[in-house]
């Protein structure tokens, strides 16, 4: 076993970190305990003070906090799967467009989700998300994936965050422009990979027998 993985199901963030541990580990290579954001664990909170989800603890004791850490040390352990994952030389662009996807989109996808606690309209935060959704809808106009006919780390890291501003409103997403990102995230949401890693885990407790994952 090489760790301990805390996560919580629906969370963009530790989605992506277990899609990166479900493409590159051998099965069963985590314990997982899921958490509830309302009731997190002293076990969690004690490795990681800023408690929030994804925590990789490591059997070296070392602790990975941020999800993009923990699919690095997922590629690490594939060497061979690593450069079609995150290919020399593609690295920067797939760097730029996950911080475009960090940044300003998750800035727009959290009032978009909750438009009522901000200064702004649902379609005003929409409208300034829709701007990353034409670049990513641009580049899956041609291939099948975010870099090209292949699967990357831009396509495991931006997929969850997509679903969650497709999710604000299907009905908008369903009737936008956007055909070919549509296409792919039906793909995603359809793929062995999303419904291996999406599976329902009850709170984990001290007490449960262990949850092994990939």
């Amino acid at each position: 076993m090489l760790g301990i993985l805390y996560s919580f199901r629906r969370c963009p963030y530790a989605m992506r970190a277990r899609l990166a541990l479900a493409y590159c580990v051998e099965p069963e290579q985590f314990e997982l305990r899921e958490v509830v954001l309302k009731d997190k664990p002293q076990a969690m909170l004690d490795i990681s003070p800023k408690a929030t989800v994804p925590v990789l603890q490591l059997t070296d004791d070392r602790v990975l906090e941020e999800s993009l850490d923990i699919m690095q040390f997922a590629l690490s352990k594939t060497p061979d799967l690593s450069q079609t994952l995150y290919p020399n030389h593609l690295q920067d662009d797939i760097n730029e467009l996950i911080e475009f996807n960090d940044g300003p989109f998750k800035w727009a996808l959290d009032r978009y989700k909750y438009a009522d606690r901000y200064e702004e309209s649902e379609a005003f935060y929409r409208e300034q998300g829709e701007a990353f959704l034409t670049q990513l809808n641009a580049r899956l106009e041609h291939s099948s994936f975010l870099m090209g006919g292949e699967v990357t780390l831009a396509d495991l890291a931006i997929f969850p965050f997509v679903r969650q501003f497709a999710h604000v409103n299907k009905t908008w997403f369903e009737a936008s422009p956007y055909t070919h990102l549509q296409t792919w995230l039906v793909d995603w949401l359809d793929s062995p990979s999303f419904i291996r890693i999406m599976k329902k885990y009850t709170q984990w407790a001290v007490e449960n027998e262990p949850v092994y994952f990939p």
